[in-house]
């Protein structure tokens, strides 16, 4: 087992995988910007080093400065965490190349994966239903077009290195496929330097359903059940729950049953979420994220399993020692993604917290690197906290929810919670009738 990782992350994943880590009895190291300077992953750590300026291409993007800091420290592997250079193949080659262990998947996979066009060949040679789409990526207007009447409209264009609704455009009909295509293609190599386009066929009222998977290196896969992703914002996921609300217990097996069978001819090991999205009873296959999750506590609230712990595992090269027939899912989980936003404009609101409560009781779980008095840095993304929470039933989850939402206290700055109070009592949600839509539909009736 490693004895010393160093996280190159922030925030609330940095500091849940320290906590992982010294649980393991793992020594941490953190990495950190000038603006990060105080924050709590930082102060808990064992060893601190910052690599950088509050820019994130200048601190938590430095290839260079992470490597410097992980051998000037001694550790002996790095965790990415999720965002930043989670998926980068390149820094994770880099990692290997100085004689650390990169705590993810192989270099090359995260690499097919990262290629969406790649991604969607793998995945139907592994035997997963794909959405229909072009045959690669779409190099010119006029294919474009033509794709478009090949598969009807409308149709989606997506960056082919995407991901977080970026290089993405909806073309309801021919006439729009010009401006579309251009600005997708712009955004795409402006977001990922690379402007590489395909096409799929738009799902009118789908559901993002994703299967979170664990494999070693001896072939063994399991799964760890679903998570219903539907509640989204321009393509930013805003509240998760598992199982889903549309799905029975036999399409559950047979989705998860699937997943683990394609993992297994692909090859793949480590951790790993595969994403679908749902529709009329059918699952299409949509992108595998090569990292762990921000969602992953709703999975470790059902299954009492620690999935970071699990992660660090495998990429140590230990066996995976948990069997299918092991995991045992309980009751129903669901996550609100806190932002430091406006919760009617989403104009992001950094400052100093003043005032922080965060709820407490039976299956609630607060993950957060925040506190009274520290700051909220304009540099980075805008979650301040995932609040988790669990029960028996969905209905005894949602009032746990609509409590512990009412108790959460954070001053000085505006964020997202009341929204979370306004879906979660509405109708629709409570009966678990929504899709990827609905919440665009419902920002756009509360404005009038």
């Amino acid at each position: 087992m490693f004895e010393k990782v160093l996280i190159a992350n922030r925030g609330e994943v940095a500091l849940r995988i320290h906590r992982a880590c010294h649980e393991m009895g793992i020594k941490t190291v953190a990495v950190h910007s000038v603006a990060d300077a105080n924050a709590m992953h930082v102060k808990l750590a064992d060893e601190a080093v910052c690599i950088g300026p509050a820019g994130a291409k200048e601190s938590y993007l430095n290839k260079a400065n992470i490597i410097s800091a992980a051998l000037m420290t001694g550790a002996d592997a790095i965790h990415p965490g999720y965002g930043f250079l989670s998926e980068n193949a390149d820094f994770a080659e880099m990692v290997e190349a100085h004689n650390m262990v990169w705590i993810g998947p192989r270099p090359e996979m995260i690499r097919k994966m990262g290629d969406k066009v790649a991604a969607r060949q793998l995945a139907k040679e592994a035997g997963l239903p794909l959405i229909p789409g072009s045959d690669g990526e779409i190099k010119n207007v006029l294919d474009a077009i033509q794709w478009g009447e090949v598969l009807g409209y409308p149709v989606i264009i997506k960056a082919s290195a995407g991901g977080g609704g970026k290089g993405m455009r909806v073309v309801n009909s021919a006439d729009e496929m010009e401006m579309a295509f251009t600005l997708a293609q712009n955004e795409a190599r402006s977001s990922f330097e690379n402007d590489g386009v395909y096409m799929e066929k738009y799902l009118s009222h789908p559901r993002h359903i994703e299967v979170q998977i664990l494999a070693d290196n001896f072939g063994h896969v399991i799964h760890l059940g679903e998570r219903d992703c539907s509640l989204q914002r321009n393509h930013q996921k805003i509240l998760e729950e598992t199982p889903s609300p549309a799905l029975n217990p036999e399409q559950r097996k047979k989705l998860g049953e699937m997943v683990v069978a394609a993992i297994k001819k692909i090859g793949y090991s480590n951790v790993g979420t595969v994403e679908f999205l749902y529709e009329n009873g059918q699952f299409y296959f949509m992108e595998m994220n090569t990292r762990l999750q921000v969602e992953h506590p709703i999975t470790e609230a059902v299954t009492s399993l620690d999935i970071v712990r699990e992660q660090i595992r495998l990429s140590a090269g230990q066996t995976l020692d948990i069997k299918q027939e092991d995991i045992q899912f309980h009751g129903v989980a669901i996550e609100c993604r806190i932002n430091a936003e406006d919760p009617n404009t989403f104009v992001p609101c950094p400052g100093k917290i003043g005032q922080w409560h965060v709820p407490g009781g039976l299956a609630v779980r607060v993950d957060s690197g925040m506190y009274a008095g520290c700051d909220v840095p304009p540099n980075y993304d805008s979650l301040v906290a995932k609040l988790i929470v669990s029960g028996r039933t969905r209905n005894g989850a949602l009032m746990r929810l609509k409590r512990a939402l009412g108790e959460f206290v954070i001053e000085g700055i505006s964020t997202t919670i009341p929204l979370h109070q306004e879906i979660i009592q509405n109708a629709d949600f409570i009966d678990g009738a929504y899709d990827i839509h609905w919440l665009a539909d419902f920002l756009k009736n509360r404005a009038g």
